[in-house]
């Protein structure tokens, strides 16, 4: 079991939110994604380590960006 915590930018309502957590929730081996939609944190659980690049590539599929 892994959980990472991602910092992402321009989410600004429950619809982003939902979003974010989709595109991620796609990802194999994701066990669960929680988002702070006031400080922008997302984490991540998954049964393994994910690449960054990966949840990257979700969240910019979602419309959004991670902060490097």
């Amino acid at each position: 079991m892994a959980t990472t915590t991602y910092t992402v930018k321009g989410m600004t309502c429950g619809h982003c939110v939902s979003s974010v957590k989709m595109e991620i929730g796609k990802i194999d081996g994701v066990t669960s994604v929680d988002v702070d939609l006031a400080t922008g944190a997302v984490r991540v659980d998954s049964a393994a380590p994910l690449a960054d690049a990966d949840v990257a590539a979700a969240v910019d599929e979602a419309g959004y960006e991670v902060a490097v």
